[in-house]
């Protein structure tokens, strides 16, 4: 069998293709049942009849209710066998009668979409789990949709079938936004809504027994008309099911235009659990996702208000006058990450002029951009000193624009003037404006208004004047702009969008990796079981290590393991001195002194062979040529339905301690890998500091693709880390790897 043959059947057997039962009559309703529809409007039943009416629903509202003859105005069935034909039913009624009611709608009245509002299913018992699956059996077999059980309910355009509040003002334009949370829902629309973030949709998915995230997204994806859609999309997840549908069409939707934020909450529920090597310490469901994220293109916020926050510089990041924004060596895509450069790095981050006329902030918003690695650059020269003769005295241009607290609606345009048309040294904007108590906001505000329409720059408008200033903030968002009432939120949000690099190229690197060979090799190796007869891991030994590198090409250091003395200082001999001698059994060599450096004589050797041959579980001892480098670590763990996770980062005390790590998901791309690197911490000593040299890097991401490749053709291969690698400005070496099986 063939590399490529064998990723075409691997590929198949992951990706099963169901399509969401997603259809009109959900989306578009020409007629709507609510059973459980009540005059109540502080109960459920009663809010969901109070929205579509104010929504403005066109078609037919139906309510079912036993003890009313009418709800707000509209005539009752006693009973769902009353109702005429209807294309959508909303249950608001007691989870035990859901699924004789879903079935009499579906068989009787043609109902072909359900939004199941009522709770006490799957989430809370296993008698409500056979009812929910009661309910799906009834939609699989009618061909109808279904959304819940135990949600808020499906707001869009045609039909508000919620029944919370706050309901955010709609437009085609607006964001989708898909919850499995329905409280969370309403929580983030209340951060959105302030700061006038419009919505096109709101899914809540509840316990997503039909529909779940991943099928929303494949719907938007196949069904994507970029003139008319939506192009942002905002999630909350709770629990990813299929991460494989979840990354393909994530990136599909971003590779067409669009741009993805996503909170995924509870990574840290399995916790950290104890572990045989250090990336079974680190590694957790959280690294996959950060990996799975990182691979689609999708930005991780880890709150409300960052989310939130994200959605709006996305928003003002849409195209301005049929020209799509670029950064200034126009390396920024249609989604607004900022591209992956040649070496697979963000290069041409943004550089932002700052309007203020309250110091403070500006200097806030200064270190937060600088710290989020986008630049806040120096004005200086004719144009600056003409711009400063135009603003009161006692101004500064020379980054923040400092107007001052007197400084008025028109010298506010004037300044945006000039980051817009006179330094070529910016390429977004920032306007602090709240009030002082000198000047009239409505006329800023309106100057503000018209500099967005105009500016071919994005502006984000940063008005912190929530409360003494609230009708004046009310009547810029209502025509259409958004606020960002906190100027360090803002700059997190900015740096995680310009750190997101695009989705990964779906191909597999297959150069210089002899998957054959890989194959074969692991097909060898026995298979280990339990008591159990189920199958248990076992680290494999050095040499097949070593073979299973070698068809990978990831170098190693020269080494040789033998439980013979004469063997090791013959060979010690062949390669030169120093050397460094390991002992072969123990997990930790280190804790058992297992190890030892800059061994530099035959007699040095010799006692360090007696010494640890008398280590419990000892096998022998390695031998290996000492070098000399930074310490790099790459580590990988198996997660369930994930896939591997990759770990890369710097070695010794800084993955033990610091756990200064970046993940990626395999197989892996060079974009990808040089973004692991790019992304650490401690990346500047990668670099090279105080007079030292960098590493190569370009081998270091060699090395971290080539090793996804190995794991992506060795599913088998449950936990495996190299650590350390030795790097310095030729070569990266590995010196010390194992690997963790289970067959």
């Amino acid at each position: 069998m063939t590399a490529g043959s064998y990723f075409f059947c691997t590929l198949a057997a992951k990706t099963e293709i169901i399509r969401p039962m997603i259809n009109r009559e959900l989306l578009d309703p020409q007629s709507i049942v609510i059973v459980g529809g009540s005059n109540n409007q502080h109960k459920p039943g009663g809010a969901i009849v109070r929205n579509l009416i104010q929504g403005g629903y066109k078609g037919t509202l139906r309510i079912v209710n036993p003890k009313e003859d009418e709800v707000q105005g509209i005539k009752v069935f006693h009973d769902v066998k009353e109702i005429p034909p209807t294309e959508l039913a909303v249950l608001v009624i007691p989870a035990k009668l859901c699924p004789d009611a879903a079935e009499v709608l579906a068989r009787d009245k043609g109902v072909r979409a359900f939004i199941i509002i009522s709770a006490g299913f799957g989430e809370e018992t296993k008698a409500g789990a056979a009812l929910e699956q009661r309910i799906l059996d009834t939609c699989q077999q009618y061909g109808a949709a279904l959304i819940g059980p135990n949600c808020i309910g499906l707001l869009n355009r045609q039909h508000h079938s919620v029944f919370t509040q706050p309901i955010p003002k709609l437009n085609p334009q607006g964001v989708d936004f898909i919850s499995g949370s329905g409280a969370t829902a309403v929580f983030i629309l209340e951060s959105a809504v302030i700061k006038g973030l419009q919505f096109n949709s709101v899914w809540s998915i509840g316990n997503g027994k039909q529909i779940g995230i991943e099928d929303v997204l494949q719907y938007m994806d196949e069904h994507f008309d970029a003139a008319h859609d939506s192009h942002v999309k905002l999630l909350y997840i709770e629990n990813i099911s299929n991460p494989d549908k979840l990354l393909f069409h994530a990136a599909s939707l971003i590779r067409k235009g669009c741009r993805i934020a996503a909170i995924k909450a509870g990574s840290s529920e399995s916790g950290s659990r104890a572990a045989s090597s250090h990336t079974g310490a680190i590694a957790s469901s959280d690294s996959a996702v950060e990996a799975l994220f990182r691979k689609a293109g999708i930005v991780r916020c880890h709150s409300r208000e960052e989310l939130t926050t994200v959605g709006c510089i996305f928003k003002s990041l849409e195209w301005r006058e049929g020209a799509p924004l670029s950064s200034p060596e126009g390396d920024t895509d249609v989604s607004g990450a900022a591209k992956a450069s040649p070496r697979g790095g963000l290069e041409g981050a943004w550089r932002v002029g700052i309007v203020t006329h309250a110091g403070g902030p500006g200097v806030m918003l200064t270190d937060a951009l600088s710290k989020g690695g986008l630049s806040v650059p120096k004005l200086e020269g004719p144009a600056a000193e003409e711009l400063k003769s135009k603003l009161f005295p006692g101004s500064a241009v020379a980054n923040p624009i400092d107007i001052l607290a007197t400084g008025t609606a028109e010298q506010l345009g004037t300044a945006i003037d000039y980051c817009e048309q006179r330094f070529d040294n910016i390429d977004a904007i920032a306007v602090i404006y709240g009030t002082p108590g000198l000047t009239t906001l409505y006329e800023a505000y309106e100057v503000l208004h018209k500099k967005i329409l105009e500016c071919r720059k994005p502006i984000f408008p940063i008005l912190p004047s929530l409360h003494t200033a609230g009708p004046e903030v009310a009547e810029f968002l209502q025509k259409g702009h958004v606020n960002f009432s906190d100027e360090v939120t803002l700059a997190t949000a900015l740096s995680q969008i310009m750190q997101t690099p695009p989705p990964a190229p779906p191909e597999i690197e297959l150069f210089g990796v002899d998957v054959p060979r890989i194959r074969e090799i692991i097909g060898s190796i026995p298979g280990n079981s339990g008591k159990s007869g189920q199958p248990t891991a076992r680290y494999l030994d050095p040499d097949t290590v070593r073979q299973l590198l070698e068809c990978a090409g990831i170098p190693m250091v020269p080494e040789m393991v033998s439980n013979r003395k004469e063997e090791l200082t013959d060979f010690a001999q062949r390669v030169g001195y120093p050397v460094v001698a390991k002992v072969v059994g123990p997990i930790h060599k280190s804790d058992v002194g297992g190890v030892a450096l800059n061994i530099r004589t035959p007699e040095h050797l010799a006692l360090e062979f007696e010494r640890m041959m008398q280590i419990p579980d000892a096998k022998g001892v390695m031998v290996q040529k000492m070098l000399k480098g930074t310490e790099l670590f790459i580590g990988a763990k198996y997660e369930q339905r994930f896939g591997h996770v990759v770990l890369c980062g710097l070695g010794g005390i800084f993955v033990e301690v610091l756990k200064d790590v970046q993940s990626g998901l395999a197989p892996l791309s060079y974009a990808e890998a040089y973004s692991m690197i790019h992304s650490l911490r401690g990346y500047k000593i990668l670099q090279g500091t105080r007079g030292q040299q960098g590493i190569n890097e370009k081998k270091y991401a060699e090395i971290i693709v080539r090793l996804s490749t190995l794991l992506r053709f060795a599913t088998e291969i449950k936990e495996m880390d190299i650590n350390p690698l030795l790097a310095d400005a030729d070569n990266v070496v590995a010196v010390d790897a194992r690997i963790l099986i289970e067959k």
